[in-house]
């Protein structure tokens, strides 16, 4: 995983080492359990990925000069939080929960690379649709997007 430019699927590292998916997810399930120091495990679906601790982010953005944080519009923020809570999903689908026009937002998410174009939906016209990423895994500093926090209804009986 660490030296992989991109994050590795179980079955390309079962593949890799010659060994069985379950010796894998073994091994990732222990990685999850004890890090190596500095690094976690991220796992996106069957996607895995070698990342800095978030502990260690801000010594390693003032080591590399990235001291700014990466700031989103209330409106990207808004379609972000769609995607990974309602993934996979549609931009008609984003536009009707919002009310609102959402081509911007996508459009700066995408650009960020933490949402990406995942596919097509089976319907008519096979909208694009859209997921996120493991770059924002690492932005959030979440291991997968079991670690986002459970939606809480807007209203009482909603």
């Amino acid at each position: 995983m660490f030296a992989a430019d991109e994050p590795l699927t179980v079955a390309d590292a079962a593949r890799v080492l010659g060994v069985r998916r379950t010796e894998v997810e073994r091994a990732i399930a222990a990685l999850l359990e004890s890090p190596p120091l500095g690094l976690i495990v991220q796992r996106h679906d069957d996607r895995l990925q070698l990342a800095t601790d978030p502990a260690s982010a801000e010594l390693i953005r003032r080591l590399r000069g990235l001291d700014r944080p990466v700031r989103l519009s209330r409106a990207a923020l808004e379609v972000l939080a769609l995607v990974a809570y309602r993934q996979p999903i549609t931009r008609a689908e984003i536009e009707d929960i919002r009310g609102v026009n959402s081509d911007r937002a996508l459009a700066t998410l995408l650009a960020r690379g933490l949402i990406d174009e995942i596919g097509r939906k089976e319907t008519v016209g096979r909208p694009i649709l859209f997921g996120t990423t493991m770059a924002l895994l690492e932005h959030l500093g979440l291991r997968s997007l079991h670690d986002l926090p459970p939606l809480e209804p807007l209203a009482p009986g909603s």
